[in-house]
C-alpha cells in the first residue's frame, strides 16, 4: 500500500470514529432560545409565590412613594430657597419693619420669612403694651426673651416642616436592598427545591428560575438608589435653610435690642 493510500485510509477511519462520537453540546442547545427571549415578567408573576409577590409589591409601593416625595419635596425646597433669597434681599434693603411684614405675605414658603413674622408679631405685642413704672421696665427687659423664644419656636416649626417625609427616603434607602435580598434568597430556595424535585440540574433548567429570583434584588436597588441620592441632597439643602434661619434670628435680635431695648 502506497503512502497516499495509507493516508487516505487513515482519514476515512478517523472520520468514521468522529461520526460515532456523541454530541456533547446538544444538551445546552435549548438554552439559547431561553436567553434570547429575555425575561417574561408576566410569567415571573404567575410563578411567584405569596412571599415573592409580597416583596415585589412592597418594593414597588416604596418606589412609587419615594418618587412622589422626591418630586414634591424638590419643588418645596426649590421654592423655599428662592423665596428666602428674595425675602432677605428685601429685608436688608428696607428700613421699616412694618413694610417688611406686609411684604412677607408674598413669601409664605420661605422659612426665614416665617421666622421673621413670628418675631415681629411678638415684638408688636411688647411695643403696644403700656409702659409706666418699674413693672413696665421689667416686662420690657424680659420682652427680648419672649422675642427670642418666638423666633426659636418658629424656627423649630419650619425645620420640622422642611424635614417632613424626608426620613421615609432614608428608611427606603437603607431597607429596600435587604428586602430585595430577602425576596431573592426566598426565590432561590424555591427554585432549587423545584430543581431537586425534577431531578434535572443542567444550566437550562437553573438559569430561568434563578433569574426570576434575582428580580427582587433589582427591584430593591431600583427603590433604594434614587431614595439615597434624594435623601442626601435634601438634607444638604435643609441644613443651608436652617443655617439661614439661625443667622437671621441672631441678626433680628440684634436689631431689636439696638432699636427697642436701649
Amino acid at each position: 500500500m502506497t503512502h497516499e493510500k495509507r493516508a487516505c485510509y487513515g482519514n476515512t477511519r478517523l472520520a468514521a470514529r468522529l461520526n460515532r462520537l456523541p454530541l456533547i453540546a446538544m444538551p445546552h442547545a435549548p438554552l439559547a432560545p431561553v436567553l434570547a427571549a429575555g425575561l417574561n415578567y408576566v410569567e415571573v408573576i404567575e410563578h411567584a409565590g405569596l412571599v415573592e409577590l409580597s416583596v415585589l409589591g412592597l418594593l414597588l409601593g416604596a418606589s412609587l412613594a419615594s418618587w412622589t416625595i422626591i418630586v414634591r419635596k424638590y419643588a418645596h425646597l426649590k421654592s423655599a430657597q428662592r423665596q428666602s433669597a428674595a425675602f432677605l434681599e428685601s429685608f436688608w434693603q428696607s428700613r421699616r419693619l412694618d413694610a417688611i411684614f406686609e411684604g412677607s405675605e408674598k413669601t409664605v414658603q420661605s422659612p426665614v420669612s416665617q421666622v421673621f413674622r413670628a418675631g415681629y408679631i411678638e415684638l408688636s405685642k411688647l411695643t403696644q403694651a403700656p409702659q409706666n413704672g418699674e413693672k413696665a421696665m421689667s416686662e420690657r427687659l424680659g420682652g427680648i426673651e419672649n422675642v427670642e423664644r418666638a423666633l426659636t419656636r418658629a424656627r423649630g416649626a419650619e425645620l420640622t416642616q422642611l424635614e417632613s417625609t424626608v426620613p421615609f427616603l432614608g428608611t427606603t434607602a437603607s431597607a429596600a436592598p435587604f428586602v430585595g435580598l430577602f425576596g431573592t434568597v426566598w426565590g432561590i430556595m424555591n427554585a432549587f427545591s423545584d430543581i431537586y424535585s425534577q431531578g434535572n440540574a443542567n444550566l437550562a433548567t437553573v438559569a430561568q428560575p434563578i433569574s426570576h429570583a434575582l428580580i427582587a434584588t433589582a427591584f430593591g436597588l431600583f427603590a433604594a438608589i434614587p431614595a439615597v441620592v434624594a435623601y442626601n441632597s435634601f438634607l444638604s439643602k435643609i441644613r443651608v435653610l436652617d443655617s439661614e434661619m439661625q443667622s437671621f434670628s441672631s441678626d433680628f435680635l440684634n436689631i431689636v435690642k439696638r432699636h427697642f431695648f436701649k
